[in-house]
């Protein structure tokens, strides 16, 4: 709901459409004019921040056909119909058909302005109950696909759930293996552009001399070897999102040029002088501080602020250790199906094993671990005891243990206290007290 509400006006008398526009403008109000009902139906997608204000007679397609059309894209779009004296019974049936009002000409600048004010406010409410519902929808359907009741992971969510549906650029930060590429579908998936593409390119694995052509495209004969034209990865993501991984890998030299994409959403073609417009969203993810690449001269700060419009920090796997059961089980349940296998039992002895293990490959790491138990071999290598050198005492791996086995509780009785205590064996002061303590919700 980045974009400003505003009126168009479908009227094939210029006289009138000045009139109307001039009126608007005057109490600020920002409008477009179109003369034809083929050529607004041209201007207005699914996603049109504004209202529709038509004549009902127009040369083709007239305004009543053009508001079942409308209707028909978005029920919730306020269409106002201009009328003669003559189509004022057209008019009543219309509303009946979903029309907001109608005016009937000659109308005076008062009443456009009364009649423009409401149909906007209704449109303004009815975006914002959208945006709510799908926020709602999005923050259940993240819970299935972030997992973890850490407090990290539950403010990370949260904060997707809140800029998932805009067009701001993000920058997701984290160690290798904290599930950076998961983080950015995520944000693609939640939002309108969804139906759209979403094109990743790892900036770490290309050699430099491919990058450019990678990442803006060529035309056919603009170097040795192009024997034809190729789409970039900036153009095959446009309407929909494109991430860029290790982005803190990219050659300096072609940043300036994802900069300028950026700021005037057009780019060249390598041996092209044509510009092509192009519409993405820049999710970028990296394991470096990109900050301080920028004062060291080797990351364009000017880059990294346009990236970092919005910055999301993924904890690692040792930060949320009360996450580690719950995400092993997770990856266990699916290896067993991958491999068709029993799920096994998770025993105490290894789960000690898991909640003091440090995870140096966070997620990745644990994953494959669970694959490992899955088949029936060792979580760990002999050579390397679990949760050498990592500080993590007895107390603290209880109580991970514990923060978990609560938190689990919760989730299966939704939060209700009275079930989970009894589910647990529990006191309910006893459980009540230990939500507190752990920062449960």
């Amino acid at each position: 709901m980045n974009e400003p509400l505003s009126v168009l006006i479908v009227e094939d008398d210029p006289h009138v459409l000045l009139g109307c526009q001039q009126a608007l403008a005057l109490e600020d109000i920002a409008s477009v004019g179109v003369g034809s009902a083929e050529e607004a139906l041209q201007r207005i997608g699914e996603n049109f921040p504004g209202i529709v204000i038509s004549d009902i007679r127009l040369p083709g397609i007239d305004g009543l056909e053009l508001l079942v059309r409308l209707k028909q894209r978005d029920r919730s779009l306020p269409v106002v119909l201009i009328t003669g004296h003559g189509d004022i019974g057209m008019a009543v049936g219309a509303m009946r058909d979903g029309a907001y009002d109608f005016m009937e000409k000659p109308f005076s600048p008062e009443r456009l302005l009364d009649v423009t004010r409401r149909a906007l406010e209704q449109r303004s409410l009815a975006r914002e109950v959208s945006a709510l519902r799908r926020q709602l929808a999005g923050r259940q359907a993240l819970e299935q696909r972030i997992i973890g009741h850490s407090p990290a992971i539950q403010r990370l969510r949260e904060l997707i759930a809140n800029v998932a549906d805009t067009s701001a650029n993000v920058l997701i930060e984290g160690e290798t293996g904290t599930g950076k590429e998961l983080i950015a579908r995520c944000l693609h998936d939640f939002s309108r552009r969804q139906p759209k593409q979403f094109v990743a390119l790892n900036c770490g694995g290309l050699p430099e001399s491919l990058f450019e052509s990678e990442i803006f495209g060529h035309e056919a004969h603009a170097f040795t070897g192009a024997s034809k034209r190729r789409i970039g990865k900036i153009e095959h993501a446009n309407g929909g999102t494109l991430f860029l991984d290790e982005v803190e890998s990219m050659p300096l030299n072609l940043q300036v040029k994802l900069l300028r994409v950026l700021q005037e959403h057009q780019l060249e073609r390598l041996g092209s002088n044509q510009s092509v417009a192009v519409d993405c969203r820049v999710i970028a993810a990296t394991k470096s501080d990109l900050d301080e690449q920028g004062r060291l001269g080797q990351f364009r700060s000017d880059l990294y602020y346009r990236l970092n419009v919005v910055t999301l920090v993924l904890p690692p796997l040792r930060e949320r250790r009360e996450d580690i059961a719950l995400l092993f089980e997770h990856f266990l349940q699916l290896a067993a199906l991958r491999f068709d296998r029993a799920v096994p039992e998770l025993d105490r002895q290894t789960l000690t094993s898991l909640l003091a293990h440090d995870w140096p490959g966070n997620v990745r790491e644990l994953r494959n671990v669970a694959e490992r138990f899955a088949l029936g071999l060792p979580v760990f290598k002999q050579s390397a005891p679990p949760g050498a050198g990592n500080g993590l005492g007895f107390a603290e791996t209880v109580e991970a243990f514990e923060r978990n086995l609560l938190a689990d509780a919760l989730e299966r009785h939704a939060g209700n206290l009275s079930q989970a205590s009894q589910a647990l064996g529990m006191a309910k002061t006893t459980l009540f007290d230990k939500v507190k303590k752990y920062g449960l919700q």
